[in-house]
């Protein structure tokens, strides 16, 4: 069915993640644990690292489908950083559109990570036919 909304999903984000993240990535920009280095740098705070961003969204997908293998094609926007306060974290929300069959059985899904109101990235990912969405 096109335009079928699959359900959210939430991640949250704290500094704590955003240290192991950057352990994990070799992605040490004091940007992502400084509120010094991060407003030195002209930002409100300390911001998550972009690519875990994008790295939860697949997340959410690969959950929604039920196959890591089923994500062809993955292509990320960055609209704004996700600010991650010190001291509470964040929510990051998924959200995602699935559109129907093209001639050869892929779909397209259409992804939004929200902070708040605040539309961090927008992802268009194309899934392979043999991937559920019925989660």
């Amino acid at each position: 069915m096109s335009g079928q909304q699959l359900p959210d999903r939430e991640f949250r984000v704290t500094r704590q993640d955003l240290v192991r993240y950057a352990g994990a990535s070799g992605d040490f920009n004091p940007i992502h644990f400084s509120d010094h280095a991060a407003t030195q740098a002209g930002l409100p705070g300390v911001i998550g690292h972009g690519m875990l961003t994008m790295a939860l969204t697949a997340r959410a997908v690969t959950e929604w489908i039920g196959d890591l293998a089923g994500v062809l094609d993955h292509e990320t926007h960055f609209k704004r950083p996700l600010l991650v306060p010190d001291d509470r974290g964040t929510t990051l929300t998924v959200s995602a559109t699935i559109g129907d069959p093209d001639d050869a059985g892929h779909r397209e899904l259409v992804a939004e990570a929200n902070a708040g109101a605040t539309l961090v990235a927008f992802s268009r990912l194309t899934i392979r036919p043999a991937a559920r969405t019925d989660r």
